[in-house]
């Protein structure tokens, strides 16, 4: 049975002192404490460790500025020898689980010392003097300096997960460790709340600015007054992360503010990936608690007139920029709550820019232009993220300006130029399951609004009948997106969508409603390094023996990395020749 600790402890400036303890063992900054830390963020009873059923326990009395293990603020942990924990400024290691004959030889070799008291007044000769402990009990302290410094502030990520996830054919990327400063958030976070009452604040957009000139200069006074952060503290990055929890979205700001990521998504609050360029990778920035998190998912979803909750526990809304957010918390999400973001690009992408990014050829950027202008009705299929609402918006865009459109989406992500242009979103229903309305209702909505033009962001249920029956009484040229990985399944996925419609359909009349609906499908493809690509481009040429016929028109070649041309004049322009150019689809 464990009896003893032989503890280390590491100061801000690396040196490190030696102690040996009985257990239990008491942290905090009252005097009774076995090991005393006086300084601001540590609470009178702020931890202590026990031993239970032959395990080491760490217990954090419900602290204020926590206790942190492996980056994570935790409740009760079972500790292990050579385990490490940080309490307010000092980091304590796990040397030896003592017992029986170990405690008799080690204690005869502990000579008794006065009773020592931290203070965080720094001395002159050093910016980061070693912190005095108060121990009670059997004491020996031996002071050594550190070859390495390791900061008192929360570790690293697990770098090991980060060069498994990010690493390719090319050496590992490592992400930039956590600021020394990230330890002090959540206190100073706390603190601002406290002086300016921020639970009663008005955070109207006109009031947000004068807020946080305010929190600012509450920041600045309580870092002055502290003499922990008088040194070796990046003042400026502490004030912004500490703005942005309180007033902002956290460590989101800094994500969505860095052009180059297109897509966060947040695990846990310690667990952030982003993607770049198309490829996954662990981020460096964490929440400081689930609570952070939290505040951060209310203060998205509530402007909106959502409601997320245990009882409902998933919702889709957008940011004000017109970024794409899902949330899911527990218990659904096991991990804690959970967040994912599709940022709204802020470049207006052209068909231009598919062009040069050889996400399309020339020729197939001509054709697809030609089949709006001849209001050809258009189906994009495509896996998730690959690219299908960007296209989306580019062949709106090729509708004729005096023309009516109307948009129609679960989350308004379409952002056309048109003048006579009706945005429609979809609503769930509110907190007494009252207020829906689906994407069905809109669209049967929508054709008694006079539309020349119906968009529809995805179709995924029974709006699909409705959507197609539109494009087939007088409101040709509609688009509208479905998740497939080919033209073929697309069209299986279509047949399955009119059977669900409770409509009793038999097959034979849902494809023929699809062939006479739809005259091209454009597929798009998401490779394995990231790019994405218009995979296929096939045209419905009728139906033969109750099949739906297809011919391929463009293609995608993974072998040469190129698009080619099939050689088939497509059948929707024979009559009218003259509006496409034969060479676009000559073999090459």
């Amino acid at each position: 049975m464990v009896s003893q600790l032989s503890l280390r402890i590491e100061h801000q400036n690396g040196k490190q002192q030696q102690i040996q303890f009985e257990l239990p063992i008491h942290i905090g900054k009252a005097a009774s404490a076995d090991l005393q830390i006086n300084a601001w963020r540590v609470a009178a009873k702020h931890c202590m460790i026990i031993e239970r059923h032959g395990q080491l326990l760490l217990q954090d009395h419900g602290s204020l500025g926590g206790t942190w293990i492996h980056n994570r603020r935790i409740s009760e942990y079972t500790l292990q020898e050579g385990d490490s924990f940080v309490v307010g400024p000092v980091r304590i290691h796990i040397q030896a689980l003592l017992s029986g004959a170990e405690q008799t030889s080690q204690t005869s070799q502990v000579s008794p010392q006065s009773e020592q008291v931290i203070r965080e007044d720094p001395a002159a000769s050093d910016p980061h003097p070693a912190i005095p402990l108060a121990v009670k009990g059997i004491q020996s302290e031996v002071e050594q300096t550190c070859t390495t410094s390791v900061p008192v502030s929360a570790q690293t990520p697990n770098q090991t997960l980060i060069n498994l996830i990010n690493t390719g054919e090319s050496s590992p990327v490592v992400l930039p460790s956590t600021p020394n400063w990230q330890v002090h958030v959540i206190p100073l976070h706390n603190a601002l709340i406290r002086a300016m009452d921020l639970h009663r604040k008005d955070y109207s957009q006109a009031n947000i600015e004068r807020l946080h000139a305010e929190a600012r200069q509450h920041l600045l006074r309580l870092i002055q007054d502290s003499a922990e952060l008088s040194a070796n503290v990046n003042h400026e990055a502490l004030i912004q992360a500490v703005l942005n929890e309180a007033l902002g979205l956290g460590v989101l700001e800094n994500l969505l503010s860095e052009p180059s990521i297109t897509e966060i998504m947040v695990n846990s609050n310690a667990e952030i990936f982003i993607e770049k360029e198309g490829h996954c990778q662990l981020s460096p920035e964490q929440f400081s608690s689930d609570t952070a998190l939290r505040t951060v998912i209310d203060r998205i979803v509530m402007p909106l007139g959502r409601r997320v909750d245990e009882s409902s526990p998933m919702v889709d809304a957008r940011l004000a920029d017109g970024s794409r957010v899902n949330v899911v918390l527990p218990p659904v999400a096991l991990k804690g709550p959970t967040l994912t973001i599709r940022k709204f690009p802020q470049q207006h992408w052209q068909m231009q820019d598919l062009i040069v990014s050889q996400s399309v050829s020339s020729s197939m950027a001509s054709f697809l232009e030609c089949c709006v202008q001849a209001k050809l009705n258009i189906l994009v299929a495509g896996g998730t993220g690959s690219g299908k609402t960007t296209l989306l918006n580019i062949l709106a865009n090729y509708i004729a300006a005096h023309e009516r459109v109307i948009t129609i989406e679960d989350a308004a992500e379409l952002r056309l130029l048109h003048a006579n242009l009706v945005a429609l979103e979809a609503r769930p229903a509110n907190a007494e399951g009252q207020g829906e309305v689906t994407i069905r209702d809109l669209v049967r909505n929508a054709l008694r609004m006079r539309p020349d033009r119906i968009v529809v962001g995805e179709c995924r249920g029974g709006e699909a009948f409705d959507m197609l029956a539109a494009m087939n009484t007088g409101h040709e040229g509609s688009l509208t997106t479905l998740h497939a990985n080919s033209p073929r399944e697309a069209l299986n996925r279509l047949e399955t969508l009119l059977l669900l419609a409770g409509l009793d359909l038999p097959l034979a009349v849902a494809r023929e409603h699809i062939a006479t609906s739809i005259q091209i499908i454009v597929q798009q493809r998401r490779l394995s390094c990231g790019r994405r690509v218009i995979s296929s481009i096939a045209e419905i040429a009728g139906i033969e023996g109750g099949q739906i016929q297809l011919q391929e028109l463009f293609r995608f070649c993974e072998a040469t990395q190129s698009f080619q041309a099939t050689g088939i004049f497509p059948q929707s322009f024979e009559a009218q020749a003259q509006n496409v150019s034969a060479s676009w689809f000559a073999v090459a």
